[in-house]
């Protein structure tokens, strides 16, 4: 079966409020009903994919709240509604789909949710490793932080190396291998041999278990705490930043760039917080990682429009508003790059 349900250009304008004098993005993003492959499609100016992953099942597999399926839908709703124009004209984006995760059955067994996270790895690979191949930057959008292993293996082997990835996160996601779920998919691709740098940015120091900190002091990964840069006020967010950064380019690998909305203040999130970075934060960490030469996406994660307390619709406002500001963000900052031109 197809792993990814394509948006046509149809769908598209139906989520887009047309208004006359103004152009919006989602009137001038390229679907893929346009191309026969991503060749083609890279062959007429798409340089970014737009992919969904609208699915829950990693945070629960987590012991986590659910709700993360919906941040896809969200970030639709607003982003296709933003302003085309000499800012981000929206021509080089190539607004692929989701991946399919809806035909999976409804559980809540933990072996069974951890083994429908190990077939949403499967799809995701299979689903992004011709993206790669193309040489399109995928933009992953949804659903749990699980999904960070099947992103870090299709660009793996897609590229032939281990990946250095840096993650804006309370959590590391290196808890032990105990079956997949949104809480070990570092671990995992660090296992499996598709990840050999790694830096977190943000932790929180009581929300990582001590096995977790202690598996990343085994492996060499650096960690800069919440603690650390805001309330103890030890170093900068961006001289934590930098330093990380550092350690990622020495690695001369290509470079993943991962982002668990938990981290943002109140934005609501699988495991949503009131003691986080500011969006402000967050946005200038995109553009510093995304300004970066050789790195290959961006992943946002967890984004949960139902854990708001003022109910969905102020939760889609918000996740959606976040979500779309993030990409803008990485699609600017890697647009100055000739082969994204």
């Amino acid at each position: 079966m197809s792993l990814v349900r394509f948006l046509d250009g149809e769908a598209v304008l139906q989520l887009c409020n047309a208004r006359p004098g103004e152009t919006k993005l989602g009137q001038v993003v390229q679907c893929m009903g346009n191309f026969a492959d991503y060749a083609e499609a890279y062959a007429a100016g798409c340089r970014f994919a737009l992919v969904g992953v609208p699915e829950q099942v990693g945070p629960t597999a987590n012991c986590g709240k659910g709700g993360a399926q919906l941040g896809w839908s969200a970030f639709l709703r607003t982003f296709l509604n933003l302003q085309a124009n000499s800012c981000l004209s929206g021509e080089n984006i190539l607004l692929l789909g989701e991946v399919i995760c809806d035909d999976l059955p409804a559980t809540t067994e933990l072996g069974e949710l951890r083994t429908q996270c190990e077939e949403i790895d499967r799809r995701l690979v299979s689903a992004l490793k011709p993206v790669f191949a193309a040489g399109l930057t995928p933009l992953v959008i949804g659903g749990g932080h699980n999904n960070a292993y099947g992103i870090i293996r299709a660009c793996s082997e897609s590229g032939g190396q281990p990946l250095a990835v840096v993650n804006l996160d309370p959590h590391s996601d290196f808890r032990p291998l105990e079956g997949r779920h949104s809480g070990n998919p570092f671990r995992y691709a660090y296992q499996h041999g598709y990840l050999s740098h790694y830096a977190v940015l943000g932790l929180h120091e009581q929300k990582n278990s001590a096995d977790a900190l202690q598996a990343l002091r085994e492996a060499g990964f650096p960690w800069f705490s919440i603690q650390q840069i805001c309330w103890r006020r030890e170093l900068s967010f961006e001289q934590a930043l930098t330093t990380l950064c550092d350690y990622l380019l020495a690695s001369g690998k290509p470079l993943g760039l991962e982002l668990d909305v938990d981290a943002i203040s109140e934005l609501p999130s699988s495991a949503m917080t009131f003691a986080g970075v500011n969006l402000n934060d967050a946005l200038y960490y995109v553009h510093h990682i995304a300004s970066q030469a050789n790195t290959q996406y961006l992943h946002l994660a967890e984004g949960a429009p139902e854990r708001h307390p003022a109910g969905i619709e102020a939760g889609n406002r918000v996740v959606g508003q976040a979500l779309s500001e993030l990409v803008c963000t990485f699609i600017k900052a890697r647009s100055e790059w000739p082969q994204h031109r």
